[in-house]
């Protein structure tokens, strides 16, 4: 169920997993489909059982048992020492799980009801949510969106391999739908040796575009990935921000060295163990370097600044095996007349332009656009027909 790759960069422990059922396999999943137990899962355990099936979560093969589970949730490594900084569970009520025989089949069937996948059960267990929060979160707060992911779900976790039924279409971006064996390949046609993955929730603003063009510098391409699974419910929708990437890269991008791509997984919200976990994502996708950004994957005010750089520096550069392209936050600098960072200005504080995006988002609601020097305007104008739609 497994594929090598020869040329470019090794997926994360080495081989890309593919888990999607073969035809033979499906009609047999298909037949036995009334007969077996069901576990219907939300938005975001969908994501994950994708994200597995297709290899995004490269060395994963499944929904993880009590030894990977808490050593990941412990020291952010998978039992067997690999580098893992995400727990991937499935969780369900005690009243669900107690029927379930460790050894069996269960039928996975989406939010809608849907058969999409099946989980050979190996194992189901009880787990400290608030370890976990604490841990992975580091906070047990229950207003940061991924504790109270973690405090609602079920108290047992079933684990065990997944087959995923067939890899349909994305309803909405189908032709964005670019999955790893299939960006691989797209990088050794283009002769991409090197090429940066760009991570992001939020529209594409002038900053983004700063630091997506230094790194477009050094390396042959840019993988930009936008996370189109679940997020928060005032995070801007995915089709909104995918067509304000469409617009930066058809007027101010180079068109041959730029491929845009959905991220199919669900937000954590996790700041710097999630930075990891996105960057061996796009390690999976084939590619060499990531970039990491002021408060990656961060919310509110519970992570440091730069914390998600730092967390890199607690691994061996050959664990991570992906370079993370580290990058001060970038504003616009009114005496050199550019974006710029501190390490490139020598502006006073009053000489910068920073708007925060909550800022940004009054303004856009009010049909404002904001400056120039923070968002491109054809694309703040597409922002604010969006949210005048929504209001």
């Amino acid at each position: 169920m497994s594929t090598h790759t020869t040329e470019g960069i090794l997926p994360h422990g080495g081989q890309l997993v593919n888990r999607i059922a073969t035809p033979a396999e499906r009609d047999e999943f298909l037949e036995q489909a009334d007969h077996l137990p069901r576990v219907q899962l939300d938005e975001r355990a969908t994501s994950d059982l994708i994200m597995i099936a297709i290899g995004g979560f490269s060395p994963l093969h499944g929904f993880m048992e009590y030894a990977d589970y808490e050593s990941v949730v412990e020291d952010m490594r998978l039992s067997n020492g690999l580098p893992w900084s995400i727990p991937i569970t499935l969780s369900v009520s005690e009243e669900i799980a107690d029927p379930l025989k460790e050894g069996s089949w269960i039928r996975l069937d989406d939010a809608e009801g849907k058969f999409i996948g099946v989980l050979e059960l190996t194992q189901k267990y009880r787990y400290n949510k608030a370890h976990e929060a604490v841990n992975v979160y580091k906070t047990d707060e229950h207003q940061h969106p991924g504790v109270k992911v973690v405090y609602e779900q079920g108290a047992i976790n079933l684990a065990g391999p997944v087959w995923l039924l067939q890899r349909d279409p994305h309803p909405q971006f189908p032709k964005y739908q670019i999955d790893p064996a299939e960006s691989r390949q797209l990088f050794l046609e283009k002769g991409w040796k090197t090429i940066v993955g760009f991570q992001t929730r939020n529209p594409i603003h002038r900053a983004h575009e700063y630091i997506q063009k230094c790194a477009l510098e050094v390396v042959d391409g840019l993988f930009l990935h936008p996370l189109v699974g679940a997020t928060k419910s005032d995070d801007i929708p995915a089709d909104v921000r995918m067509r304000c990437y469409e617009i930066m890269l058809d007027k101010y991008f180079p068109q041959d060295r730029v491929m845009l791509a959905i991220n199919p997984s669900a937000m954590r919200y996790a700041g710097p163990r999630e930075a990891i976990f996105h960057a061996l994502i796009r390690k999976n996708y084939g590619c060499t370097h990531f970039i990491v950004g002021r408060d990656h994957a961060g919310v509110g005010d519970y992570y440091g600044t730069y914390d998600a750089q730092y967390i890199f520096d607690e691994f061996k550069p050959e664990e991570i095996g992906i370079v993370p392209m580290k990058f001060e936050h970038a504003f616009y600098c009114k005496r050199t007349a550019q974006m710029a960072t501190t390490k490139t200005s020598p502006s006073l504080k009053e000489e910068r332009i920073h708007l925060s995006g909550t800022k940004v988002r009054e303004m856009l609601r009010r049909g404002e656009l904001p400056p120039p020097e923070f968002s491109r305007p054809e694309v703040a104008t597409e922002l604010i027909n969006a949210m005048q739609k929504q209001s």
